[in-house]
């Protein structure tokens, strides 16, 4: 639905008529592939909704180099930190594909953290679930090298998409570049664990997507090098 947060996940414990007030009080704006929604260090303290499209929470390096921390789907949220604590952004968001966003001013959206302690406590579960994922990123960087790191992103992407815990397809099939700003290492790098993967019948590259033929195989070698 256009210009509706009726489909954000945080906001849902809403009723109709709230989601209307929420609705009025926000603003709305349409950004192209590559524009930038909000830049590190900015002061803004809005929180954003994603209406539609696709963004990326990135960082860069002192030479410019990016790192990604996440890409967003519609429905959900991004700039809470800022809005929660009033310091400035610890992150760039930049835009993948056409996308819709509503921004919310940050005291409005205290008001309803205030009022609605459900979404409070949907709000902290989200913030917990950063949490646990940053660590288990930065356990990942320190202890494991640039292959196993390569093949801990695929296991996590497989995971999200698997029906069966045997085999995952993942759509669309990952860009080299984007997998190495996730784990923090070199487009080649990613290509030559790919075609290995390949080789030894774990995966398959598609048309469209990426067949993991072989999903136990695949976590038994990120476990195997975590000691899990």
């Amino acid at each position: 639905m256009a210009d509706s947060l009726v489909n954000i996940l945080l906001l849902s414990e809403l009723t109709e008529d709230e989601i209307e007030i929420v609705e009025k009080s926000c603003r709305w704006k349409t950004y192209g592939p590559g524009e930038q929604i909000i830049d590190q260090h900015s002061e803004s303290q809005d929180i954003y909704f994603v209406v539609n499209g696709r963004v990326r929470v990135v960082n860069y390096s002192l030479s410019g180099r990016e790192i990604t921390f996440d890409d967003l789907e519609p429905g959900s949220h991004f700039g809470e930190l800022a809005a929660i604590d009033g310091l400035p952004r610890s992150a760039s968001v930049m835009v993948l594909s056409e996308t819709r966003i509503s921004s919310l001013p940050a005291e409005q959206f205290k008001n309803i953290i205030l009022q609605h302690p459900k979404i409070a406590l949907k709000l902290m579960k989200h913030l917990a679930h950063l949490v646990r994922t940053s660590t288990s990123r930065i356990m990942d960087l320190s202890t494991l090298g640039a292959n196993n790191r390569i093949h801990a992103d695929l296991l996590r992407l497989a995971r999200k998409v698997t029906e069966d815990d045997m085999t995952a397809t993942i759509t669309p099939i990952p860009v080299h570049s984007d997998v190495a700003s996730r784990v923090s290492t070199t487009r080649e790098t990613v290509a030559r664990v790919m075609n290995d993967l390949a080789r030894k019948d774990i995966l398959v590259r598609q048309k469209t997507s990426l067949l993991i033929k072989d999903l136990e195989r695949l976590e038994d070698m990120v476990e195997d090098v975590r000691g899990e």
